[in-house]
């Protein structure tokens, strides 16, 4: 099992997000603004959906570390850490999902 971490991708993220455009794929994105970055998240999210469907381990494996990466350069474009992702993920198995679900529709 490898140690690398969503941790440590959130971190390269920062770092890249800090080089010239031009050299780097990270600083790309997030100088095209929201929009850019979000509509890479999104295909990438397809693709990895199409991967599953079709039984594609491989090609969701591959697919899904793109979803993780494109999904860390719009919290960065969007000031959010992930520790503040992870901080609600945690919030969330205080409870079932379906007792949540049936909270908001009480709300």
């Amino acid at each position: 099992m490898t140690q690398f971490s969503l941790l440590d991708l959130e971190a390269l993220v920062a770092v890249r997000a800090e080089a010239p455009p031009d050299q780097s794929y990270t600083a790309k994105l997030l100088a095209g603004g929201p929009a850019r970055a979000a509509k890479k998240l999104g295909e990438e999210a397809v693709e990895a959906a199409i991967a599953a469907v079709q039984g594609d381990r491989p090609g969701l494996v591959a697919e899904s570390a793109d979803v993780l990466y494109h999904l860390l350069v719009v919290l960065k474009g969007a000031g959010i850490g992930l520790d503040e992702v992870l901080g609600e993920l945690e919030r969330r198995t205080a409870q079932s999902g379906i007792a949540e679900k049936a909270a908001r529709g009480a709300a």
